[in-house]
């Protein structure tokens, strides 16, 4: 029988189903008010504490016991729905074996669930269809009361749900159905295609966002896709808006609407371009300020149309599958030029509807008779007067899902079963009998007086007098029952009464298979003929199918296949055979299958009458006409490859043999390659059609004067004329007697489909002339002539020149434009801006006529530049070049601090700091010089200023001494210079060299099997260092591991991992004589083997104690624990007992009296479960026997221990100035003591250092150390039991000696200033 419980697998072996936990952050949930009634057993408890998925589907399991009911549909859960079932919901689910018992309140009657939500009044335009049929009623929910003295199980049969609310949607494509997928908690549901663009489409706009592929599964954070419920942004909200007056743009505005979550809308905005030079702008706008053109993905869509026959501009909105926070107000802006129009519209989004499901509880029920009602029963009582082995039958028919928990209470209360007084002997448990055979069912009673009475589930058996199905027959105290010709229908629950007391069994009646006696065969035959196939079997009526490949036949009033039977004979017919009848057919019974090829070949074709070429005006009918035989055959028309479809346009016509496709008046498009395939045939019929028309310009769709184009000088000049023809006429455009190309550099002429154009990159004054268009083709002549005037405005006036400047003034001159547009020049305007600055200040309003102007009233110390503006009749034109700066000259001070930073055989590295005193005039940059010791021969390094503090002069000889000096340059020109006072030895020096372990690296690096491994370790060093590297003495191999060594670090990388690349890794970096080592640890781990020799070492009442030994392979890391899992012998389904389990030996309690168990044990280390188990080769049988179980006595175990020091100190670098940290850890109990000690001098209450202790790791931080800092550190542990002692060596880098300094070019007084400041530290110390 199977267990009372299961948590792992349902009783088919199907996963149960449960809603996946998401691993994101919690959502804030809405303030919703609500009454709740019991979820129905199929929707999936929500963990509590976590958030929904955005979309869920849900769908029952499938019954088990081969209930025939109607599965209910599956239902969409959005994410406020799951928000408001986690939070009021009392997360119960459907009683049954399987489940544990839900929180003792007993319901009275289910109520439908009300929820209220506050949102602002929106318009609706609504399509309310006919609710769905109600589901039928829920079966009773089993609830548990708090326990009282003595349990008591009420059962309640709630009234039936009312019938879900009706549907609402607003013209939109509903959501595809969910996916019945339990592997996958979010349902990925492909996005319905765009509506099809037509041949004029400009623009559509499609750009996915970053993480919109992803799974599912961010899910409980927000949404990564685009959200509308969002504003402005904070920075944004000061801007001032420039809104242009409003205008009349929008022929068609786009209406508000109401759609369902999950579901797709479309809003559309049509312009007229019939005024208009260029496209208008627009923008989509939720609320006042979020521009949606950033927010476009896979769940909004903005599209672009240009219809150049109607001169229509169409803008589309796509919102596919929408969420609840996309409702809200909308607006669309269009601009252009100077008009603008806006329209305003609001989108609801409406939360789907729930339909409730049918109870999965009713497939697990033995059918009874229906009650009028249900009286309430106690099952306590009922299980205390039952056999062991009816508790199971009684938790099923009662709904008892803590049978387990009953069954512990029913053990402690259990009274001494009495001895039946009217029977000497019982009816066995169970009986089973094979189909059509005979049983007996035997009683002995004590009182042979005793009125006997037989039932058969529950109803009286009455002997009848003509059938001879149910004997009665007496031997002395014996009753027997005899049933002859057993029958499905006779399996079930028999009792017998004698008096007041009872006893019943089970009958099992087994069926025998039905195996096949003549085989089906093979057929062979050609379409439209008749299949019959036959095979008999070895019993009359007895059940079986036909398949075909191996799926089962349909066999409907509206399907192509016949079946027949008669006696042991059964028939598959097909009347009218086609191609798609060819297969393998097969007739399966309980007994064994047969299998027969068919294979159905189709008629030769014959063409009778081929299709013809053709060549057709423009505007006439198309009729093309074939012939083949046989003629019943259907067939397609294509043109071009693509499917033609009928249409009121376009006949298709089929007469027996004769196949026909008419055009009532063809078009351009309908020029092409037709084809005529008949269906299941590999030949077709092809001919060519060509659609001819006369060459046209239309010149009239220009809309300009006297066909004048005028374009100002250098811009970009691009005229489009329509033409028609076909086929496509041939296009010259000529200017006078030139003809201009295609592939012309500046002007050229392109000729499309339907129109052609002739652009001009940057228009010139010889440009302007008449152009004359020719069209040609065979079908006649066309042309047309435009007049193009090309107009500009002056040239830039040349650089102005200031002359003088006063302390608030200057005075400035200029020279003409060279060209002055075609136009006097009508004056100047002068524009002045401070340096720094980027906004100009026009200095006159009124035209300046002369060349000269006085600008005033400027700041004195603030650098100006001015710049020019020519006008004329044209316009203004583009502004001169920026004069040369100009401010009150002030000359900085020299720069300071100048040192050398690094030498190297060829360069030297020098860097100081600006000057004390900048100038009003500021600074430019630094001028960089050197000269060879000994000579005056200044050389410039730097022919271009330098901003930077930091400079290297390069190509300098070796060995050689030079003499550095800097100086600071701005609009006064350049300072004192400042010079090293010291000679610098060009040759490089010598770093010895320095490993930077990672901190992660100190310590083992473990990676699992398969995994990349990629470190990155840090050196130092000069000149370059050679690193090299060995594994546990051995040379690395570079086909297993690559290594690629650079100036600062080296990389070890392994593209995928083995357990044979673990080991430790030795680095080795050399500079010269210098070395320095590292070793690496790397661990590769991976799952470990099973246990070994899982062995049963006793059992006793519903105990077993099981014992093992660890797995022979860890998978190169220590085994943190194992999983065991127990299986009854019947069943042999694996439940686990206890999982992350660390001993290798554990007891099994709470087993069922009378059940025989295997138990199998899973290994696991830090990667995870292993892959196999070992299984228990002996099974263990619980018998129901009194055994005195003598429990042994154990002592405490003493886990007191003195300290010791599981991580020791590590000898450590500081840099002065940072903090620097002393780790160690320690184990002890009782808690130690922790004394740190500074060359064994004990730390107290020093403010340098700060000193933690948490969960046995102790750490000291030295705040800003100074080289006095370094030394031996010790960290003590004391407790009662002992103590223990760690020591490590603090070295502090970052101090300079006096020779040190002097080497590196500081000058005197900067370090007698630093030996001064370092004396002043080290004095508060001692």
């Amino acid at each position: 029988m199977p267990e009372p419980t299961k948590k792992d697998e349902m009783s088919n072996g199907e996963k149960e189903s449960v809603a996946p936990d998401s691993s994101e952050a919690p959502m804030p949930t809405p303030e919703i008010s609500l009454e709740v009634s019991p979820p129905p057993p199929e929707q999936p408890v929500e963990t509590e504490g976590k958030d929904p998925q955005p979309i869920e589907v849900i769908k029952p399991e499938p019954v088990e016991n081969g209930s025939k009911e109607p599965e209910p549909e599956a239902v969409v859960v959005g994410a406020k729905e799951q928000v408001e079932s986690v939070n009021s919901e009392v997360k119960e689910e459907a009683p049954s074996p399987c489940s544990p018992p839900p929180p003792a309140t007993v319901k009275e009657e289910a109520e439908p669930v009300v929820t209220e939500v506050n949102q602002p009044p929106e318009p609706v335009v609504t399509v309310v269809t006919p609710p769905p049929p109600p589901p039928p009623p829920p079966e009773p929910v089993v609830t548990e009361v708090t326990q009282p003295p003595e349990p008591v199980v009420t059962v309640v049969t709630p009234p039936p749900p009312p019938p879900p609310e009706p549907v609402v949607t607003v013209q939109v494509t509903p959501p595809p159905p969910p996916a019945d997928k339990d592997d996958d908690g979010t349902t990925n549901t492909p996005s319905p295609p765009p509506p099809p663009e037509d041949a004029n489409t400009v623009k559509k706009l499609s750009i996915e966002l970053p993480n919109d592929s992803v799974h599912v599964s961010a899910m409980g954070r927000k949404d990564s896709v685009w959200s509308l419920g969002e504003g402005q942004a904070p920075e944004d909200l000061d801007k001032p808006v420039d809104t242009p007056p409003l205008s009349s743009l929008l022929i068609e505005r786009p209406q508000g609407g109401s759609i369902t979550v999950g579901g797709d809308i479309s809003f559309v905005a049509k312009v007229e371009a019939q005024d208009l030079l260029r496209k208008p702008t627009i923008k989509w706008f939720k609320g006042k300020w979020m521009d949606l053109a950033s927010k476009t993905g896979k769940h909004l869509q903005l599209k672009e149309t240009f219809d150049r026959r109607t001169k229509i501009h169409t803008f589309e909105m796509h919102i596919i599958k929408a969420k609840d926070n996309y409702a809200g107000n909308y607006r669309c802006e269009v601009t252009y030029k100077d008009k603008f129009d806006s329209c305003s519209f609001d989108l609801e989004v409406k939360e789907l509807e729930q339909s409730q499901s049918v109870d999965i509880r009713s497939a697990f029920k033995r059918r009874e008779p229906k009650q009028d009602e249900t009286p309430e029963v106690d099952v306590w009582e009922i299980l205390k007067s039952a056999r062991p082995d009816q508790y199971e039958k009684i938790a099923f028919e009662y709904g008892i899902t803590d049978l387990r928990g009953l069954l512990k209470r029913l053990k402690k209360t259990k009274k001494e079963e009495k001895k039946s007084e009217a029977f000497a002997k019982k009816l066995d448990p169970a009986y089973q009998v094979d189909k059509g055979g005979k049983i007996r069912l035997v009683v002995d009673l004590a009182d042979p007086t005793v009125e006997l009475k037989w039932y058969k589930n529950g109803q009286e058996i009455r002997p009848t007098p003509n059938q001879r199905k149910f004997i009665f027959e007496q031997k002395g105290t014996q009753r027997i029952l005899v049933i002859n010709n057993c029958g499905l229908n006779d399996d079930a629950a028999y009792s017998v009464a004698a008096g007041e007391e009872k006893c019943t069994t089970e009958l099992f009646v087994k069926e025998l298979p039905v195996k096949i006696t003549k085989e089906i065969e093979a057929v062979k035959t050609t379409v439209n003929e008749r299949i019959e196939l036959e095979c008999e079997v070895s019993e009359e009526g007895a059940q079986v199918k036909w398949c075909k490949n191996g799926v089962e036949v349909p066999t409907g009033p509206r399907s192509r296949y016949r079946v027949k039977s008669e006696g042991l004979k059964h028939w598959l017919i097909i009347d009218d055979a086609s191609k798609e009848d060819t297969g393998t057919f097969s007739l399966m019974a309980s007994g064994g299958t047969s299998e027969a090829k068919v294979q159905v070949e189709l008629k030769p074709l014959k063409i009778i009458q081929d299709l013809q070429d053709m060549t057709v005006l423009l505007g006439q009918p198309l009729k093309m006409h074939c012939e083949i035989f046989p003629g019943n055959v259907p067939g397609r028309w294509y043109r071009n490859g693509q499917l033609i479809q009928s249409n009121d346009r376009i006949n298709i016509l089929q007469r027996a043999k004769n196949h026909r496709l008419e055009i009532v008046n063809s078009t351009i498009h309908d020029a092409g390659d037709y084809t005529f395939v008949p269906e299941g045939y590999t030949q077709s019929l092809c001919a060519k059609v060509h659609i001819v028309d006369p060459p046209r310009v239309h010149l009239e769709s220009l809309n300009f004067p006297d066909n004048t184009v005028t374009i100002v000088a250098g811009n970009k000049l691009r005229v489009e004329i329509p033409i028609s023809g076909e086929p496509a006429p041939r296009v010259v455009w000529m200017k006078g007697e030139r003809v201009i190309l295609d592939s012309g550099h500046r002007v050229r002429a392109e000729t499309f489909s339907d129109y052609t154009s002739l652009t001009i990159d940057i228009a010139e004054k010889e440009d302007t002339g008449n152009y004359k268009i020719v069209l040609q083709n065979e079908a006649g002549e066309a042309g047309a002539s435009i007049k193009v005037k090309v107009v500009d405005i002056p040239d830039p006036p040349e650089v102005p020149l200031v002359t003088e400047v006063g302390g608030d003034w200057c005075s400035m001159t200029w020279e003409p434009p060279i060209y002055d547009g075609g136009s006097p020049i009508l004056g100047y305007f002068i524009e002045r801006k401070k340096k720094q600055s980027s906004r100009w200040m026009r200095l006159n309003f009124d035209l300046n006529k002369e060349t000269t102007f006085e600008p005033k009233k400027m700041i004195e110390g603030v650098p100006y530049e001015v710049r020019v503006f020519a006008v004329n009749a044209i316009g203004v034109s583009k502004p001169s070049e920026p004069s040369k700066a100009f401010v009150p000259l002030a000359v900085t001070s020299e720069p300071t601090m100048l040192v050398v930073d690094d030498v190297t055989d060829t360069t030297v590295t020098m860097k100081w700091r600006p000057p004390e005193t900048i100038g009003a005039a500021g600074l430019d940059g630094y001028l960089v010089e050197y000269c060879i010791e000994g000579s005056d021969d200044w050389r410039v390094t730097n022919k271009e200023l330098t901003e930077k503090t930091k400079y290297t002069i390069t190509g300098l000889p070796p060995e050689a001494k030079i003499l550095v000096r800097v100086r600071a340059i701005n609009a006064a020109g350049a300072s004192t210079p400042r010079t090293l006072q010291h000679s610098i030895l060009v040759k490089e020096v010598i770093e010895p060299p320095k490993i930077r372990i990672p901190r992660h690296l100190k310590q083992t690096y473990t990676r699992k099997v398969g995994e990349a491994v990629n470190l990155v370790i840090p050196f130092m060093g000069k000149p370059r260092p050679k690193v090299s590297w060995l594994k546990e003495g051995q040379t690395v191999d570079p086909t297993q591991v690559t290594i690629r060594n650079t100036d600062c670090d080296s990389i070890i990388f392994i593209r995928k991992a083995e357990r044979k690349h673990s080991g430790k890794y030795d680095m080795k970096v050399e500079v010269e004589n210098h070395v320095d080592t590292a070793i690496i640890d790397i661990q590769i781990v991976d799952l470990p083997g099973p246990p070994q020799c899982v062995k049963i070492d006793e059992v006793w009442g519903g105990n077993v104690a099981l014992d093992w030994t660890p797995p022979k392979d860890n998978g190169n890391a220590a085994i943190t624990g194992y999983t065991i899992q127990k299986a009854d012998k019947k069943t042999m389904e694996w439940y686990t007992c206890i999982e992350h389990y660390h001993r290798t030996c554990i007891t099994i309690t709470e087993l069922v009296v009378g059940n025989e168990y295997f138990f199998r044990i899973y290994s696991e280390n830090m990667v995870g479960l292993s892959e196999g188990a070992t299984q228990t080769k002996d099974s263990a049988l619980i018998v129901k026997e009194g055994m005195q179980l003598k429990n042994p006595e154990y002592i405490d175990h003493d886990f007191k221990e003195p300290p010791k020091f599981t991580q020791p100190l590590i000898n450590t670098f500081a840099i002065a100035g940072y903090n620097a940290t002393l780790n160690c850890s320690v184990r002890a109990n009782p808690r130690p003591k922790v004394i740190w000690m500074k060359n064994k001098i004990a730390i107290i209450d020093d403010p340098r250092y700060r000193m933690f202790s948490n969960q046995g790791v102790c750490t000291l931080e030295i705040r800003k150390p100074s080289p006095y800092d370094g030394g031996m550190y010790s960290c003590k542990a004391i407790n009662d039991l002992g103590d223990a002692l760690v020591e490590c060596k603090l070295e502090v880098k970052g101090g300079f000696t006096f020779s040190e300094l002097m080497q590196r070019g500081v000058p005197l007084h900067l370090i007698d200033k630093y030996m001064s400041e370092t004396k002043v530290v080290e004095q508060p110390e001692k």
